[in-house]
């Protein structure tokens, strides 16, 4: 079974001035929505600038609260909102879960080995590190781990080579890339540049005909 952490959360009142008040002491409104009735919460600020990273990304959590509806409720982080500027977490979304009911989740592709493309000059162009799935809560995986060491100059390694447990839903498209090994680009060879003075000939061309137009309008004059 997935390892659970212990949260502590709090009621807390609505209203803008309420919310400023709690951050004042470091601490952070929150929702719980899901499984349960909607409930205004706060939580402590160094708690949720602890757990929002991606070591404790899917993270299952069990609520310790005065609130009889809440205690004892399991639920993911489902988004933080942090002020632009100082960073400082300004609100939370958790999401209460059924334990017997499946949930979706993005899940993060971890890529091990070293393409054998890399050898013959190619690049690795990683294109999606994570995707969704649904499985029950308690078997969310950490990670899915993919390997592309066979991975040689033009190959890609999509969903579908993925190697996933029976018991989770990919949700993500089989087709969908993972990771490619591109072949690399040569720079550009000088050609190019070299027909840029050739372009302004016609501008010296150009430059000459009024110069003889004005000479023949002279003659029309005389």
């Amino acid at each position: 079974m997935k390892n659970r952490i212990d949260l502590n959360v709090e009621p807390r009142e609505t209203g803008k001035g309420n919310s400023r008040h709690l951050r004042t002491e470091k601490k952070v409104p929150a929702v719980i929505y899901g499984a349960i009735e909607n409930q205004n919460i706060h939580v402590q600020e160094k708690e949720i600038v602890k757990y929002n990273v991606r070591a404790y990304e899917n993270a299952l959590f069990t609520l310790n609260s005065s609130i009889s509806k809440v205690n004892g409720q399991v639920v993911l982080m489902k988004t933080v909102d942090v002020h632009p500027l100082s960073r400082r977490p300004q609100h939370v979304d958790f999401f209460a879960l059924d334990l017997t009911k499946t949930v979706r989740v993005d899940v993060e592709i971890k890529l091990e080995g070293k393409p054998a493309g890399l050898a013959e000059g190619g690049l690795l162009n990683v294109v999606n590190r994570t995707i969704e799935i649904e499985v029950l809560p308690t078997d969310i995986p950490e990670n899915i781990v993919a390997d592309i060491s066979h991975l040689g100059v033009g190959d890609a390694l999509h969903v579908s080579d993925l190697k996933i447990s029976e018991n989770i839903r990919v949700i993500s498209s089989p087709e969908l890339t993972v990771a490619v090994v591109n072949v690399q680009e040569e720079e550009a060879e000088a050609p190019a540049a070299a027909a840029a003075p050739a372009a302004t000939t016609p501008a010296a061309g150009a430059a000459a005909a009024p110069a003889a137009g004005a000479k023949d309008a002279g003659a029309a004059k005389k």
